[in-house]
């Protein structure tokens, strides 16, 4: 068989695949590949554009481990220990939460990867009080190389706690995670297409003056749009005259608008002009960058973190230190303009507190992420080549689960604990079992 990644650019003849429906299925499975003389990787949705997954060995695809296990509230706080099969797409995570009256705290702008797969690859939001899915994590069960499984939490193997929770399957499979949940809330979301230059001006407050600011630049013009959310109760019903119901209703109406008619089908037939005709690409993202509309409105917490992405794309997304990021975007201007690269796609710019996960992106450091898109057919290298060079000029971190090509020579010098985890993948797999070409490449040198 061949596997292929979501993106279409990483492919893999694995020796077989397996689907474990439980974890004593998961254990029997890495008990035969090593048996057998295999290496194992596991794998959720595929959708990293990097071959963390990929092997010629055996590969585990966790699907079927998608169970709710338990929910451990606390009356206290109204948080709750939520643990689940690390096969569980966060998509299926957030209707059980918010089923029981739950939210994940920040989330990505995706929800269709597994659990495992997003906290593995170090998935994150914004906002700059709130950290990665993986600061989220408060236990979790890895499958050894002998097959055991082990429990390991912040206070129970903790090495191994930290190096599973954001390592790329390095250390074993994940059988399950559990993570932190908090009551649940809406968000009060403001959209407005902007200048680029007053960004800038006002970034400082819009960063600190909102739960969960970004925003998106369109290359070759100085135009962006910004999305400012903020936390309100659950049920709020903030900014507008509706009803709930019909709140609901309208908001449906307008997702539908704005994410399958105007954010996908419409901005898949501009990239498609854009391959055709290149030279048209600058008056494309002025159109959309002045097309754009402003709006508002109320809906519960995922709906507004997690959107649809129906065009193909390859990405790129680097940490780079959060006062670093007018100078990172500045230089990228200044590139596309002096080059003319044909560059359909907004850059995506995200924001994230300090954090203490080892290899976090926002490990040690407040931090911007600034992502590079392109159309999935259209070139990338030249353009990738010189945002990454840009990147790593201000100490930047590439993204674990996206396009880079830092080695563990690079890597080394950009996390304090690099050696702590090492020791700790070491010491979890000293014969490699769960290696893989890139595990090597970025971990080993």
């Amino acid at each position: 068989m061949i596997w292929t990644n979501w993106a279409r650019n990483v492919t893999a003849t694995p020796a077989r695949l397996e689907q474990p429906a439980s974890e004593d299925e998961l254990s029997d499975a890495v008990r035969r590949a090593v048996k057998d003389g295999h290496t194992v990787r596991a794998v959720g949705a595929g959708h990293s554009f990097m071959p963390a997954a990929a092997t010629d060995g055996v590969l585990l695809n966790l699907d079927h481990l998608d169970a709710l296990h338990r929910v451990e509230r606390d009356p206290d706080t109204g948080h709750a220990l939520v643990t689940v099969g690390a096969g569980m797409r966060l998509h299926q995570l957030n209707r059980h939460l918010a089923e029981r009256g739950l939210a994940m705290q920040n989330l990505g702008d995706i929800d269709r990867q597994s659990v495992a797969g997003a906290i593995s690859t170090g998935t994150h939001g914004t906002g700059a009080r709130f950290g990665g899915l993986a600061t989220r994590v408060r236990a979790l069960t890895v499958v050894g190389p002998d097959g055991d499984v082990v429990r390991a939490a912040p206070t129970e193997r903790h090495d191994l706690f930290e190096a599973s929770r954001l390592g790329l399957g390095a250390t074993g499979v994940l059988s399950t995670v559990t993570i932190e949940a908090v009551p649940a809330f809406d968000l009060l979301a403001v959209e407005e297409p902007w200048p680029l230059d007053r960004v800038f001006e006002e970034l400082d407050d819009l960063v600190a003056g909102s739960d969960h600011f970004e925003f998106y630049w369109f290359p070759a013009t100085r135009r962006a749009l910004t999305l400012r959310n903020t936390r309100v109760d659950a049920g709020t019903n903030a900014g507008s005259g509706l009803g709930h119901g019909l709140r609901k209703a309208a908001g449906a109406v307008r997702s539908f608008i704005d994410e399958e008619v105007l954010s996908n089908a419409l901005f898949g037939t501009v990239n498609r002009i854009a391959t055709l005709v290149p030279a048209a690409t600058p008056t494309l993202n002025a159109i959309s960058a002045r097309a754009l509309s402003s709006r508002r409105y109320t809906a519960p917490s995922h709906e507004v973190f997690c959107t649809h992405r129906r065009v193909r794309f390859r990405e790129m997304e680097y940490a780079v230190p959060r006062a670093a990021v007018v100078q990172v975007l500045d230089q990228l201007d200044a590139w596309q303009r002096s080059t003319g690269e044909n560059i359909p796609f907004p850059v995506e710019v995200r924001f994230a507190p300090a954090d203490d996960v080892w290899l976090s992106t926002a490990y040690g450091r407040d931090t911007a992420y600034v992502a590079v898109h392109q159309y999935w057919k259209l070139p990338y290298a030249r353009y990738f080549d010189a945002a990454e060079q840009i990147f790593t000029a201000v100490g930047g971190r590439p993204h674990w689960g996206k396009m880079h090509t830092r080695d563990a020579g690079y890597l080394a010098g950009q996390y304090r604990r690099f050696e702590d985890f090492r020791r700790a993948r070491e010491a979890a797999d000293p014969q490699g079992v769960f290696a893989n070409p890139y595990t090597q490449r970025v971990f080993a040198g």
